[in-house]
């Protein structure tokens, strides 16, 4: 059963890394520029993936339905810190003295939408699809105020760069808050077929444009001489300590099994790419971003299916 759920699991990664790999390879050859790659990264982040959450709220989501749906920003934030702390642990163990924000960064945040979008799509099929969807959705409300806030701060070292609404409220964190506000308010049965058809047609063109974008980012990265025991550490921490403790944390508490996947894929996933678009905007030094995305990443190709098999079979057995 375990390798039935692998093989499931592990054919989802591989046809992400499928995606990913045609973008990597567009910008490693030269077929799509460095200004290309953003162009696509500016028009996924402000269009497309804000058409894919409004349509995936008005579609599957309720107050109704999902009476708890203030808990997932809560379980971001929680999933950030517990990363965060990791992190500083292994800071003390490995006896680290350089650099050890862009660690902590490495460890506390995650790709947390684009990946885990594109492996419950692939994994996932109906209503379970719907859900884990709308998961995390509401996941990223609490994971962008974070991350675009302490995580900048942490990337830049200086004090002006502070918190600044302008850099939370995103396009899809707009989409988000306003969609939920239709919902709320009964407004979203008055939207046309007209409006929300085409919307939708949008929307489904985010997971493959945005693992061309994850992959593009890859290839973007710049690894000179590794620097051996820090990349060590973030994938112990970040891609075998996380994911475990997740398992063991879901289990403890009886979480229902789709949750369950949910809060152990999010702990799984590697470092997020958008630590490197923040250093590469505000030109620093790149000592361990690149390393760290790029091995998280590789690593994850085998890490990230086996943890989810072992928690789905851990959960069947209990």
């Amino acid at each position: 059963m375990f390798l039935d759920y692998f093989r499931v699991t592990g054919t989802a990664m591989a046809q992400i890394f499928f995606l990913g790999g045609l973008g990597y390879l567009f910008v490693r050859r030269g077929a799509l520029s460095h200004a290309g790659l953003e162009a696509l990264s500016r028009l996924v982040i402000q269009i497309i993936f804000p058409a894919l959450i409004f349509t995936q709220l008005l579609k599957n989501f309720s107050f109704a339905l999902y009476p708890n749906w203030w808990m997932f920003p809560l379980i971001s934030l929680a999933i950030t810190a517990f990363g965060l702390l990791v992190g500083w642990a292994l800071i003390k163990a490995g006896g680290l003295k350089k650099h050890r924000l862009q660690f902590l960064s490495l460890v506390g945040f995650q790709n947390s939408g684009y990946l885990p979008l594109a492996l419950a799509a692939s994994v996932f099929s109906g209503k379970d699809s719907g859900s884990m969807f709308i998961f995390i959705i509401l996941f990223l409300l609490g994971f962008d105020l974070v991350a675009w806030s302490c995580g900048i701060y942490m990337l830049t070292y200086e004090k002006e760069a502070r918190f600044r609404m302008r850099s939370v409220f995103s396009p899809p964190v707009i989409a988000n808050l306003s969609t939920l506000a239709l919902v709320f308010f009964g407004l979203d049965k008055f939207i046309p077929q007209a409006v929300a058809k085409p919307i939708e047609m949008v929307g489904n063109c985010t997971l493959p444009l945005a693992m061309f974008v994850v992959g593009g980012n890859v290839a973007l990265v710049q690894l000179k001489k590794i620097d051996k025991l820090p990349v060590f550490l973030i994938i112990l921490g970040k891609m075998l300590i996380l994911p475990a403790a997740g398992i063991v944390f879901a289990l403890k508490l009886g979480l229902p099994e789709l949750l369950g996947v949910f809060v152990v894929m999010q702990l799984a996933m590697p470092s997020a790419t958008s630590l490197s678009v923040i250093i590469r905007h505000y030109k620093r030094e790149d000592a361990l971003i690149s390393q760290g995305i790029f091995f998280s990443h590789v690593v994850g190709l085998l890490t990230i299916p086996l943890f989810l098999s072992l928690y789905l079979y851990a959960a069947m057995l209990k």
